[in-house]
Order: structure tokens, then C-alpha cells, then sequence
């Protein structure tokens, strides 16, 4: 810690330099003091380190804050402040600096400032896909199996992956000599540096194929409609979906295949209504039936159940069947059936049964001009009861 010379001085600048004086003077340092226009010059090396972790401090204002207030201490991780990953020789990356003040460049220094790109070579996962499905309101209450067609990116049937014609094979890049990368001299604001860049014949494979396979067309990928089962968990609702492992896109380079995501929608049923895990049902009763109760035969996503109306059940009423709803999706249990009383009123009577009706209504205390029309006119009482306030 004590060696440590102070960053700002280690850049030429005061303590409240703005972000573009900063970075103007770490363009100088790093110009005058880069490994490639010192070569074999270990002083320039360790100064060219020491400019660069002083602008990766500096130029963040988290660990410029810290610096300014703790000194060293503040960005150094063995002090618990955080630091830059335990000192410019142990996780920080001059690409990084280097990439977003001149644009990048590699060679040189260090083995290049090129790094992140991807090794072409490397296992590739496969991209997910996604399907589509259209099921039946009991399919998805109890769940079923269903097999859908998605078009997907398999390994070529005819050269099996390899991208090359039968009978012939991978040839060594005779631009790069397998290496993957070609190195050319780019000029820049620090002189002419060396550059490697991905090989622009085999695109960074290091092999080339002389005879492509006719039918992916050297990709060693083909198109191919492929039959899937997927098997659609009870309780599922509309417009949701779930995923299959592995039934994507198949990965290249020996790569894990992608996933397929399985959206659902459910039809709508002719009679049953869904509300979260519970089922909605219209009972059309005569209010006979309603007054005098009477046993009804229920439909519920497990058949017909028989029930028993209690005597006065009311128009709105609602009865519950116990667990005959949705089973609970991914969980233990379900929901019920919600059973709402409909009372219907018939709209043509004979004038008997009108009579029928003005007799029954005086009988429970209808009103004289109830009697005469039919309908209770005063609501204090007749068949219709009491209105409600």
C-alpha cells in the first residue's frame, strides 16, 4: 500500500479533473508509455500497468469516490471496499479501457486487447422455440397429452453435423494455419500497432471445407419439421404456456439443444365458466321448484352429480360442490363448483293457470290489483316477496 505512488499524480492531473481532462490524460500516458513503442522495456511496462490502474479507477466515479475518500484503501479488496478485482494484475482487463477510449485494438501488449470474442469452436446452445396449442375446457382441467409439428434447426441428416460433402472431409485454413486468427499492423493515435483478428477465411474455425455438403449448404444445420409430445399439466388456463427442455433449436459444436415453449389456449365451454381454480354453473330451476325445493342433476367436469335444492331457495342463491372445480396447477387439491340458482318465469300462461297463480298469491297476502293483473303490484308480500331496499 505504502508504494503505491497517488493516481492523480501517477496521471499528471489535479484532484477535481472532469471526466474529459482524465481521459486526455490517460490517452498521453498510455501513448508514451505502451509496451509496443517500448519494447523490452520493463520500466515502461510497469509505469504502462500503473497509468492503467489509475484510469480504471478514476474514471469511475464509485471508486473514484471511495479513492478520494479512503485512499488506496478504498478500491483495494484485501480492505474490503471493493477495489478493481484485486489490483491491475489480477482481473482487470486493459480491452476493456482500451476498447472504449480508442475503439479497440489487438497484439501487443499482453497478448492483444481484442478479448471477448467468441471461439466459433466452442459448444453453442441451440435457440429456444416456441409453439402454439389449442385444447378443449375439460383437456385443460384434467390435463392430457397432445403432439404438435414445430419446424426446428436439426443436425444434417446427410453429413451429420460436419458441414462437408460425403466422402470428403475438414481441411486445415491455409490462411491461418489452424490458429483461427490472422495478424495484420493497424496504424492508431499510439502508432502502428499489431492487430489479430478472427480469420476471415474460415471465420475463426481454424478448418475450412473444400466440398460442402449439398444439402445444409456447409452449415451442417437443416430445417426439419419434427413431432414432439408434450404432455399438458391438469389445471392449465388459457393464454398460459410451459416449458419442455431440450425440444428447441439443437446446438452446434456439441452443444445442448434449446427449449420449446408450449403456449395454451383453451376453448371456451358451452355452460361452465372458469374463475381461478373454481368452476361457475347456471341452474335453471322453476320457482316451484324453488319454493317447494326439489333434487336436480348437476353437470361437473366428472359427470353428473345429484343434488337436493333446499325449499325457498332464492333466485341468485349459490350452492357449492365441494373439490369438483380445477385441480390445482403444479400444487395438491382444487377448486370447487359454484352452482347459482336461475329462477326461471315462464313468458306465456294459459288463463287457467294465470287463475292458478292470482289464487296462489292471494293465498299469500297478494294485494287486490295483484289479483286482477297477476303480478303483485305493492311488493309487501304475493310470490314475489318483499323488494329489496
Amino acid at each position: 500500500m505504502a508504494d503505491k505512488r497517488d493516481y492523480y499524480e501517477v496521471l499528471g492531473i489535479q484532484k477535481g479533473a472532469g471526466e474529459d481532462e482524465i481521459k486526455k490524460a490517460y490517452r498521453a500516458m498510455a501513448k508514451k508509455y505502451h509496451p509496443d513503442l517500448n519494447p523490452n522495456d520493463k520500466e515502461a511496462e510497469a509505469k504502462f500497468k500503473e497509468v492503467g490502474e489509475a484510469y480504471e479507477v478514476l474514471s469511475d466515479p464509485d471508486k473514484r469516490a471511495r479513492y478520494d475518500k479512503y485512499g488506496h484503501a478504498g478500491v483495494d479488496p484485501n480492505f474490503g471496499a471493493g477495489g478493481f478485482g484485486g489490483g491491475f494484475d489480477g482481473g482487470f482487463d486493459m480491452g476493456d479501457i482500451f476498447s472504449s477510449i480508442f475503439g479497440g485494438f489487438g497484439g501487443g501488449f499482453g497478448g492483444g486487447f481484442s478479448g471477448g470474442a467468441r471461439n466459433p469452436n466452442a459448444p453453442q446452445r441451440g435457440s429456444d422455440i416456441q409453439a402454439n396449442i389449442t385444447i378443449s375446457f375439460e383437456e385443460a382441467a384434467k390435463g392430457c397429452k397432445k403432439t404438435v409439428e414445430i419446424p426446428r434447426s436439426e443436425v444434417c441428416s446427410e453429413c451429420a453435423g460436419s458441414g462437408a460433402a460425403k466422402g470428403t472431409q475438414t481441411q486445415t485454413c491455409p490462411d491461418c494455419g489452424g490458429r483461427g486468427q490472422v495478424t495484420t499492423q493497424q496504424r492508431t493515435i499510439l502508432g502502428n500497432m499489431q492487430v489479430q483478428k478472427p480469420c476471415p477465411r474460415c471465420g475463426g474455425k481454424g478448418t475450412i471445407i473444400p466440398t460442402p455438403c449439398p444439402k445444409c449448404r456447409g452449415t451442417g444445420r437443416e430445417r426439419r419439421v419434427a413431432r414432439v409430445e408434450v404432455n399438458i399439466p391438469a389445471g392449465i388456463d388459457d393464454r398460459q404456456a410451459f416449458t419442455i427442455r431440450s425440444e428447441g433449436n439443437k446446438g452446434a459444436n456439441g452443444g445442448p439443444a434449446g427449449d420449446l415453449r408450449v403456449g395454451v389456449n383453451v376453448r371456451s365451454h358451452p355452460y361452465f365458466t372458469r374463475d381461478g381454480f373454481n368452476v361457475w354453473y347456471e341452474l335453471n330451476v322453476s320457482y316451484a321448484q324453488a319454493a317447494l325445493g326439489c333434487e336436480v342433476t348437476v353437470p361437473t367436469i366428472d359427470g353428473d352429480v345429484h343434488y337436493t335444492i333446499p325449499a325457498g331457495s332464492q333466485p341468485g342463491d349459490v350452492f357449492k360442490l365441494r373439490d369438483k372445480g380445477i385441480p390445482v396447477l403444479g400444487g395438491r387439491g382444487r377448486g370447487n363448483q359454484l352452482v347459482q340458482i336461475n329462477v326461471q318465469v315462464p313468458k306465456k300462461l294459459t288463463e287457467k293457470q294465470k287463475e292458478l297463480l292470482r289464487a296462489f298469491d292471494a293465498e299469500l297476502g297478494g294485494s287486490p290489483s295483484a289479483r286482477k293483473s297477476g303480478a303483485s303490484q305493492d311488493n309487501k308480500g304475493g310470490i314475489f316477496g318483499k323488494k329489496k331496499k
